[in-house]
C-alpha cells in the first residue's frame, strides 16, 4: 500500500478516493496466533488496526471488506468490524462474492460510494527531497512500527555512492518480507521494541526508485547500482 502512493501514485498523478482493505477472519487468526479464540482473534485485529492506521496516515478513508467463509461465527465478524472501525475505518463491511457473485458485494459497493463522496485530500509520506536515510526511517516508523532504522555498512556505502550520483531524490521501495510488519516473519500481529536492518541498497534508474533490503530478504533478479 505504502509503494502503491509513495512511488506508483507520484509517478502517475493518480489521487484515490478510498482506500478498500480486504480481511478474512482466518488470516487475523493466524496474526493472533491460534485457532477459533475470540482473544486470539482480537489479538490479530490488532494488525488489522494498524493497516487501517497506516492507510488513514495518506488522508484517504478507509472501507475494509471482511471476506466471510461459512466457518466464520457472528461473534467473530462482529468483532473485526468493531475493531476496524475503532482503528478509524469509515466502514467494514463483510462480503460473500466468493460465493455469490456480485449481490454478495453490493452493501460493499455502496460503502465504497459513501466513502470516496467523503472530503478527503491524499498526501504523501515523505518529501522526496529528504536524504535516502531518513525517507527510509520514515517509512520503518511510520508504518512498520520500528524504533529505528540500522543501515549496515554496504547500504551506508550506498547511501553515499547514490547521493553523489544525484540519485537521492528517487522514492524508496522496500523489499523485506511480507508475512510480519518487521523483519522476522515469524513475528506476527504489531511487533514492537524492533530495529530494522537494512542490508544493502540498489538502484531502480529504470523504474524510477531505490530499494533497499531489508534484514535476510532477497530479490529475484540481479540489479546492478549502475542499472
Amino acid at each position: 500500500m505504502e509503494k502503491f502512493f509513495d512511488i506508483k501514485c507520484r509517478s502517475s498523478g493518480l489521487h484515490p478516493d478510498v482506500v478498500v482493505m480486504v480481511a478474512s477472519v482466518r488470516a487475523l487468526k493466524m496474526h493472533g496466533g491460534g485457532p477459533a479464540n475470540l482473544t486470539l482473534l482480537e489479538n490479530g485485529c490488532s494488525h488489522l488496526k494498524r493497516q487501517v492506521e497506516n492507510a488513514r496516515a495518506f488522508g484517504l478513508p478507509v472501507v475494509v471488506a471482511i471476506n466471510t467463509f461459512s466457518t466464520d461465527t457472528d461473534a467473530e465478524l462482529g468483532l473485526v468490524c468493531e475493531q476496524a472501525k475503532l482503528a478509524g475505518a469509515l466502514e467494514a463491511v463483510p462480503c460473500s462474492h466468493w460465493a455469490e457473485g456480485g449481490a454478495g458485494a453490493v452493501a460493499l459497493g455502496q460503502a465504497v460510494q459513501r466513502a470516496a463522496e467523503t472530503p478527503h485530500q491524499m498526501n504523501f509520506l515523505y518529501d522526496l527531497e529528504m536524504p535516502i536515510e531518513d525517507k527510509i526511517r520514515a517509512i520503518a516508523k511510520s508504518m512498520y512500527g520500528a524504533d529505528d532504522v540500522e543501515l549496515l555498512p554496504e547500504a551506508q556505502q550506498k547511501v553515499v555512492l547514490f547521493s553523489k550520483q544525484g540519485l537521492g531524490n528517487l522514492p524508496i521501495c522496500m523489499a523485506k518480507t511480507h508475512l510480519s510488519l518487521s523483519h522476522d516473519p515469524e513475528r506476527k500481529g504489531v511487533p514492537t521494541g524492533f530495529t530494522l536492518p537494512i542490508r544493502d541498497i540498489h538502484a531502480n534508474v529504470g523504474a524510477g526508485f531505490l530499494y533497499p533490503l531489508v534484514g535476510t530478504k532477497s530479490i529475484g533478479h540481479h540489479s546492478s547500482q549502475e542499472e
